[in-house]
């Protein structure tokens, strides 16, 4: 048995898989409410049945009594015998305990061992259904005095027609039901799933298109003031909008990406061809071209990979969780110190540190700690110092600040300073691919840091990395 419910189960499974949620949902409500329809019809089919049966026996029983008061102390005999008309009254008769005291005419009514059970006292009175004259009749046989039983009976006719017509009428009010609960399922399913509808319809829209700038329409919110009334079918759509929005975001962002990678490789791929070229027909050049051409080609080489390897660090997301540890911020900022002073030898880099440990990985610490550094050294002149101080914070964390005495930062210019291949007027000249501080911010953010720049006091620039 329960094999065969499985293999049901294992039938219907793909069958509702295969409907759409609308038809589903219609479906559910259909049969939620059509059984609700069909309990409450049969329940009210039972309470007018026993209504009815219940006003016929109280009429058997104001009948026996009104029997007993005209005939006090009758022996077995027919005390009334013209049920079999509707509007006669109720047929009665007395029945002994004993068969030998019947009367010499035989019983109207029907007679057995209950009802001589009932007349000798061992039996409580009963309801009986027969069939009397051809018509449905109730009897009741109750006890009449000691050693007698009182059977009295009525025509059942309108009693039946009563109840197969209330049962006409449940049945077409549970049919009318059932249709009822199907439109309203269906009405249901449309309106309820109508924002499902077109999330869906968005989205296969974008798969085709491979355009994520469409949205769903949402309703109109409600007037000010007002209490938001929103389902959660419209905060699924607008949720998804959301999505939508970062999706386009990320889509625009990469999109630039390349484009922007594409225009800084031009240039240096355009000049390294250039001078492959050259090297290519040597033997048209002295050895001062030769020379010049070949150290033209390393620098520009050395410039490409720089760029690539910088592109491949802004693809990472976040940090690989295997690397973390715990990382002493001090001896990491005196190396970077150190690596600046030797690339640049001309601009002083001052240093002040705290015993701070982070948790991070080391080499893109150093990394991010190197691009400011480089940052600042480029845009100082010589011998204008950079200013290096790392301090544990009260709450916890630390702060690391690099202020350069260059420039400074223009106001239109402090928003982008961190988008990638962003160059301000006064950086264009520079060597550099316009990476070094989208790639410090990246690396900040993905150490739960904040990384932001700022005019520094008295000129300069001043950027802090906050842990």
């Amino acid at each position: 048995m329960s094999g065969g419910g499985r293999g049901r189960r294992r039938l219907g499974a793909p069958w509702r898989r295969r409907r759409p949620l609308r038809t589903r949902l219609a479906l559910a409500v259909t049969a939620a409410v059509a059984l609700v329809a069909v309990g409450v019809c049969t329940a009210a089919f039972f309470v007018v049945r026993g209504a009815l049966y219940e006003q016929l026996n109280l009429s058997l029983t104001q009948s026996a009594r009104l029997a007993a008061q005209r005939n006090p102390d009758s022996g077995p005999d027919t005390l009334a015998g013209e049920c079999r008309f509707l509007a006669a009254p109720a047929c009665a008769e007395v029945v002994p305990a004993d068969p030998a005291k019947d009367p010499a005419a035989p019983y109207l009514l029907p007679v057995d061992a209950t009802t001589r059970a009932v007349a000798a006292g061992r039996h409580a009175p009963f309801y009986t259904d027969i069939v009397h004259a051809g018509h449905p009749t109730r009897m009741l046989t109750t006890d009449y005095a000691k050693g007698r039983a009182l059977q009295v009976a009525l025509r059942a006719d309108t009693v039946e027609d009563g109840i197969e017509e209330a049962a006409w009428w449940l049945a077409l009010i549970g049919a009318g039901g059932v249709v009822v609960a199907a439109g309203l399922g269906y009405w249901v399913s449309r309106t309820g799933l109508a924002p499902v509808t077109r999330l869906t319809a968005t989205a296969e829209r974008i798969a085709a298109t491979r355009d994520p700038r469409h949205r769903i329409e949402l309703p109109p919110p409600g007037p000010p003031g007002s209490p938001a009334r929103e389902d959660e079918i419209t905060r699924l759509a607008g949720s998804f909008n959301t999505m939508l929005g970062e999706l386009e975001q990320s889509v625009t962002a990469q999109r630039r990406l390349v484009a922007d990678a594409s225009h800084e490789l031009r240039t240096p791929l355009t000049a390294l061809r250039t001078n492959a070229e050259l090297l290519a027909r040597g033997e048209r050049l002295t050895p001062e071209q030769r020379e010049r051409a070949s150290l033209a080609l390393g620098r520009q080489l050395r410039e490409v990979t720089g760029l690539v390897n910088d592109l491949i660090e802004l693809a990472r997301d976040e940090e690989p969780q295997p690397l973390v540890e715990q990382v002493r911020l001090a001896p990491l900022v005196e190396h970077c110190a150190e690596a600046a002073r030797a690339h640049r030898p001309a601009v002083p880099v001052h240093v002040r540190v705290a015993e701070v440990v982070v948790p991070g990985v080391p080499a893109r610490l150093t990394r991010l700690v190197s691009n400011l550094l480089d940052n600042a050294a480029k845009f100082s002149p010589a011998g204008a110092p950079v200013e290096v101080e790392l301090v544990a914070r009260a709450g916890g964390g630390a702060e690391l600040t690099v202020r350069d005495h260059g420039p400074g930062i223009a106001a239109e210019d402090l928003p982008y300073v961190f988008d990638r291949f962003y160059r301000a007027g006064a950086a264009r000249a520079l060597p550099g691919s316009g990476l070094g501080l989208a790639m410090a911010r990246q690396i900040a953010r993905a150490h739960a840091a904040e990384l932001v720049a700022e005019a520094a006091p008295g000129g300069g620039a001043l950027f802090r990395l906050t842990f």
